[in-house]
């Protein structure tokens, strides 16, 4: 992986709206390689040069999931917002193409269960979940992810390997990485706020608080 980049997964992005947009740009911000197919030409050409590649293309006809060789993404966004039909037709491409992480905008909660019931694994409720939200988690790294307005955030992640049978103060997270491990959540166990003595073991779950760009970096490590 290039040191400039802390992902090194090349994501597919249908539908360039608002949703799939903020998506698509935030996942190249984060380093991604992202290809964003769109249908509608003008919306196409205003991310040109905004992505890694950008085509324009009608994503619910097969041979164009098969032109784009959507079989070589580990991880695609289905951000159509205008047709559930297209929608719909569009998630099943790429679940016939076998691409293990699909992420698919649902309109409605209708819409909702045929993505799920078609073999979509990860569909989101646009009211609750934003697109550059989504764009922090479809990597896997953060299992949640809240920000805020000064680019300040929290985070829910599995702890790194650095951390585990350390305590906080020996790992020395904030120094590293300038961030702050807000709790521990260990299996069967409550919920408890960190000190330095928290020790950090295999299976359990951190609040860390932090700038997002910082946590990306805590989070991209092994």
């Amino acid at each position: 992986m290039s040191k400039s980049r802390l992902y090194d997964d090349d994501v597919l992005v249908i539908g360039l709206g608002r949703f799939g947009g903020a998506a698509a740009v935030e996942l190249q911000k984060l380093g991604h390689r992202v290809l964003g197919v769109e249908i509608d030409g003008a919306l196409a050409e205003s991310y040109l040069g905004r992505l890694t590649r950008v085509v324009q293309a009608d994503a619910a006809e097969a041979r164009i999931i098969d032109t784009v060789k959507a079989r070589s993404f580990s991880i695609a966004v289905v951000g159509i917002g205008s047709s559930v039909e297209a929608s719909v037709l569009a998630s099943a491409n790429l679940v016939d193409a076998g691409v293990e992480s699909i992420w698919a905008k649902a309109l409605s909660p209708e819409h909702g269960r045929i993505l799920e019931r078609i073999g979509v694994h990860n569909v989101v409720r646009p009211e609750a979940d934003s697109g550059r939200r989504v764009a922090h988690l479809v990597n896997g790294k953060l299992q949640d992810f809240i920000e805020f307005d000064d680019g300040f955030a929290i985070i829910k992640m599995r702890p790194p390997q650095e951390t585990l049978g350390f305590t906080l103060e020996q790992s020395a997270l904030r120094s590293k990485y300038g961030v702050t491990v807000v709790g521990v959540k260990s299996p069967g166990q409550d919920f408890t706020y960190a000190i330095p003595q928290t020790k950090v073991m295999q299976g359990d779950t951190l609040i860390v608080a932090g700038k997002t760009e910082l946590l990306e970096k805590l989070a991209a490590r092994p």
